[in-house]
């Protein structure tokens, strides 16, 4: 009889306090329903606004992203003090989370801040050539933690953005036009005025190569067993590289018929025969 006393006991208790909490719930319930729409609503406008303006589609994603999470944690806190737990004490409790999460994913918020930096400042984009952390390839993707190059064998190389925020990149598509230098050594015995008017004629022969800035011609360096001659022409990027092969090609050939000579290394053996 004594243990269904308190039983009852333990019941009524219970009622109470769930008529007590009752009205903090409903609010908590409403305020949550209500913050869910009203981020969806936001979202949209957000969404609208990227749609009217033309920014980089990761820079979109990416803030989106962030916004949606600010507003759910804005609004978690707003449905716990609701329910009656103090804000100085989940604040507490947050920062406390998240000093512990950050000394564990030191690199990972490395990575995370050099991908928002990369996304704000654009030090290059999709589709663009670049040269970092010793590897050159086509940006494939920039994510928000990692940036993905399209090497010249078609392998994808993963680099992390926490690197490539704080170290040298090249960017060989910033600019519209690109100079190229291309050295050929000519022997000693070769003529240098027809070597170089045979490099320019080259050049203009190809609509690929632009006339201005004009391609030059000049001797480089008198090495031990050649005559080295620099040629620099410019080209628009997407006609590098072809015109780049082109040229190299085209000056062995045009050599070989006009007889001048590229020198290899080469060895004089002297035999010495002893008495």
């Amino acid at each position: 009889m004594e243990e269904i006393k308190n039983y009852t006991h333990y019941l009524e208790e219970a009622k109470e306090m769930i008529w007590a909490l009752a009205p903090s719930l409903l609010t908590a319930a409403i305020t949550l329903v209500a913050g869910l729409w009203i981020i969806r609503l936001l979202n949209k406008m957000v969404g609208r606004f990227f749609d009217r303006h033309d920014y980089d589609p990761t820079l979109e994603t990416f803030l989106q992203s962030l916004i949606r999470a600010g507003l759910k944690l804005l609004l978690f806190v707003l449905v716990v003090t609701q329910l009656g737990v103090k804000s100085s004490s989940l604040v507490a409790m947050v920062g406390a989370a998240g000093l512990a999460i950050g000394l564990a994913l030191q690199g990972s918020l490395a990575n995370f801040a050099g991908g928002v930096l990369i996304l704000l400042f654009k030090p290059f984009k999709v589709g663009d050539f670049i040269s970092a952390q010793g590897v050159d390839g086509t940006v494939k993707e920039i994510s928000i933690f990692t940036t993905k190059l399209n090497t010249f064998g078609n392998q994808v190389a993963i680099i992390p953005n926490g690197q490539l925020s704080n170290n040298n990149i090249i960017n060989f598509n910033a600019e519209e036009t690109r100079r190229d230098k291309i050295d050929v050594g000519i022997s000693y015995g070769s003529n240098i005025k027809k070597a170089k008017d045979i490099l320019l004629e080259i050049c203009a022969a190809d609509s690929r190569i632009l006339e201005d800035p004009a391609p030059a011609v000049f001797v480089g360096e008198l090495a031990e067993s050649s005559v080295n001659l620099t040629l620099r022409f410019w080209a628009k990027n997407e006609d590098f590289w072809d015109a780049h092969f082109h040229v190299m090609e085209t000056l062995k050939l045009r050599f070989d018929q006009e007889g001048i000579e590229i020198p290899f290394p080469q060895r004089d053996i002297h035999m010495r025969k002893d008495a």
